[in-house]
């Protein structure tokens, strides 16, 4: 009788722990629930941002120049290799020159010639002036000598003329930079005969130390951009652009845009601009590409984490919380991006509004919240 007493005794002692722990823990769920499911929050306020738009550009040099043989002949000497910097008056190649040395030989002997005319012209006209004084021949005569002379004097003016131009068709035999810059692909070889009208130049000469990066937006776009660009309140454009090169690294100086087309294409429906960029590293060549970056400033912007953002439809919404910490669905208009959060438009939300930023798929409208406060908004572009 006594060991059956001990063992209802320990019986009962079991299961008033075990229902003091369900007690406790009914307890427990009972005041979470009246704090509510615990999910990270955020207050919003007014920041600075920039919404970026990006654009496809080509890059090519401020003066990209090709070289052109102003002579026919054989390619005598070529003076520099693909790549290599050339200053402005560098020979770059010779023409053989043999062809045009001779030309100019026969011209330099014509303008003896005409100047022998000349001599005789005027001592002819020289001689008749004394008879013509003393009414010994008539004034037809001089006239005559005087015309001839006129006619000789032309002819060694164009005599010259045509010597000068020989000379500077012998000087075209060496060609020069016409500027400082890079040389480009050379398809020619010593030997080969190159012409006026070759259709490809004979090289391209590309100065770098500034570059002009082409691009083009739409008619849409240009007219967003152009409006943005008067906002001196806010919402601003800002007067700099950013170069994202083929490596995806951005280069390390700002440009501006200083050109946009004059009209609209109407095969694209789109507008052309250009951009200019130093270059004094000379990283930039002709044929690069990269993308433009045009920043549109919001001084006094409310950003919000993407990942705090449901879409239903058409339509974004967050959770906001109202003073008793209850989740009610907000909809908000998105006016762009900013790294990785949005850009709320108007004033869908303020500052000092607080949404849950994760979780929101584990809520509902009316639903109890405990704010778990996190720290700033997620950055990066």
């Amino acid at each position: 009788m006594k060991k059956s007493t001990n063992t209802t005794y320990s019986t009962g002692l079991v299961m008033s722990f075990l229902l003091l722990a369900i007690f406790f823990t009914a307890c427990k769920e009972k005041e979470e629930e009246d704090e509510g499911l615990p999910l990270p929050v955020i207050t919003l306020k007014e920041e600075s941002a920039g919404k970026a738009f990006r654009y496809l550009g080509s890059i090519e040099g401020a003066e990209d120049v090709d070289i052109r043989p102003q002579v026919d002949g054989i390619l005598e000497k070529i003076y520099v290799d693909e790549g290599d910097y050339v200053e402005k008056g560098q020979p770059l190649f010779k023409i053989n020159q043999q062809p045009y040395m001779e030309d100019l030989k026969n011209a330099q002997a014509n303008v003896e010639l005409e100047k022998a005319k000349l001599r005789k012209a005027k001592t002819e006209l020289d001689r008749l002036q004394p008879l013509i004084d003393n009414e010994v021949i008539s004034e037809v005569q001089q006239k005559t000598a005087q015309a001839d002379y006129e006619v000789a004097q032309s002819s060694l003016d164009r005599a010259q003329a045509q010597a000068a131009n020989t000379r500077i068709k012998l000087d075209f035999t060496v060609i020069e930079a016409p500027v400082n810059g890079f040389i480009g692909r050379i398809p020619k070889s010593v030997g080969n005969v190159v012409k006026q009208t070759d259709s490809d130049p004979i090289t391209v000469l590309s100065n770098v130390n500034e570059v002009l990066v082409y691009f083009s937006m739409s008619e849409s776009d240009y007219l967003y951009y152009e409006r943005m660009k008067k906002d001196s309140t806010s919402r601003r454009m800002s007067d700099k652009v950013k170069l994202v090169l083929a490596d995806g690294s951005t280069y390390n100086m700002e440009g501006n845009v200083d050109a946009a087309s004059g009209q609209i294409d109407r095969s694209t429906g789109s507008i052309s601009l250009r951009a200019r960029f130093q270059n004094p590293d000379t990283l930039l060549r002709s044929g690069n590409t990269g993308k433009i970056v045009m920043e549109q400033i919001f001084p006094k912007a409310i950003l919000i984490p993407q990942s705090a953002t449901m879409s239903i439809q058409d339509k974004r919404f967050v959770y906001t919380l109202k003073d008793d910490n209850t989740a009610e669905r907000h909809e908000v208009e998105i006016e762009g991006r900013s790294g990785q959060n949005y850009i709320v438009k108007g004033s869908t939300l303020k500052a000092g509004d607080r949404i849950v930023v994760s979780g929101i798929n584990k809520i509902t409208d009316g639903i109890k919240v405990k704010p778990v406060q996190q720290g700033r908004l997620l950055s990066g572009n």
